[in-house]
């Protein structure tokens, strides 16, 4: 429609120029509890660990980074290592942690990259100039190569995928699912210009699911119909506020859609390393873990550079946060 990508369902997203500024100076104010005052924990990479272990893994690097490892292919999602998640350096929502587990030179060759969508906490500009030659392949949604090929990625090693398209790498299945978002680089005026996805990721010994940003929406049961059930689930959660509830899912919203898609435990992401939105820093994880109680989900919450094997009995499930002053 109008050349642009649309979602599955009516997604209204009236923002007025009146309410985007608002909420710009609000978030910027901040709240007493909109972000940590003490230091947030940082596991260190383990290069050698992470490059020796066979089992199916993900690190949780804050925010939606996450760097996998599946059927021995190295994966690493939404890569954004710059400590703003905005257009102009120095500007904008600062990275809480003063330290990354470890930095892009530090990381072994990857195989690919996988991006969700355009937002600038999702494509990041920087961390791009420095994975480009050491990434084999980028597997995107329809549109985003543009981004890419102009910040000197070789198009040869790009792939753009259509919401439930197949890419069969390195033995995985790797599927473009559909998330319920928006996309472009100049805010939600501009929306629509490149895809935005979620990713299934199926390998022989486990099957994965990153759900982008979403609204809540009927894709994610017919994702769960298609692909499910999933090992472990990447489920957005936070940044959410009520006038883009279309958008964002709210924790507990986060935890039904980890059931929809039939995921048998749930890591939730999109938090812990940002404030772009007016709700306390933890409100995500506390309300999240609440939820998954009351549903009788299982909840893994690492610290930022944990690693949480896929097919393990035991997962990281400890309340670091609440050690954070």
């Amino acid at each position: 429609m109008d050349g642009k990508f649309q979602n599955q369902i009516p997604t209204p997203m009236d923002y007025s120029l009146k309410d985007t500024a608002d909420a710009l100076i609000k978030t910027v104010k901040g709240r007493p509890d909109g972000k940590p005052k003490g230091s947030i924990p940082v596991v260190p990479f383990d290069s050698k660990a992470y490059l020796e272990n066979p089992e199916d893994q993900v690190i949780w690097f804050g925010h939606s980074t996450l760097l996998l490892k599946a059927s021995g292919v190295k994966l690493l999602i939404d890569p954004v290592f710059g400590d703003y998640a905005s257009p102009v350096r120095y500007f904008g929502p600062k990275r809480y942690s003063d330290q990354l587990p470890a930095q892009i030179e530090d990381l072994p060759e990857i195989d690919a990259v996988i991006i969700s969508h355009d937002h600038y906490d999702h494509l990041d500009y920087g961390s791009i100039l420095k994975l480009k030659e050491k990434v084999k392949q980028f597997i995107v949604p329809l549109g985003v190569a543009g981004h890419l090929t102009k910040w000197g990625v070789d198009p040869g090693n790009i792939q753009e995928l259509d919401w439930w398209e197949e890419v069969s790498f390195q033995g995985l299945t790797i599927v473009s699912t559909p998330a319920r978002h928006f996309s472009g680089r100049g805010g939600a005026s501009g929306g629509g210009s490149t895809l935005w996805s979620s990713w299934a990721i199926l390998g022989e010994r486990s099957k994965i699911y990153y759900s982008g940003d979403s609204g809540y929406a009927p894709h994610f049961k017919e994702i769960g119909s298609k692909y499910g059930p999933f090992d472990l689930t990447l489920m957005e959660c936070g940044q959410y506020d009520e006038k883009w509830a279309n958008i964002h899912m709210t924790p507990e919203e986060s935890v039904m859609a980890n059931l929809d898609v039939q995921g048998k435990r749930m890591i939730p992401v999109h938090w812990g390393a940002f404030t772009l939105a007016l709700h306390s820093w933890t409100d995500p994880v506390e309300r999240a873990r609440e939820a998954a109680g009351n549903l009788n989900a299982e909840l893994a919450t690492p610290r930022i550079g944990e690693t949480v094997f896929v097919e393990a009995k035991e997962y990281p499930n400890a309340n670091w946060w609440g050690d954070v002053d």
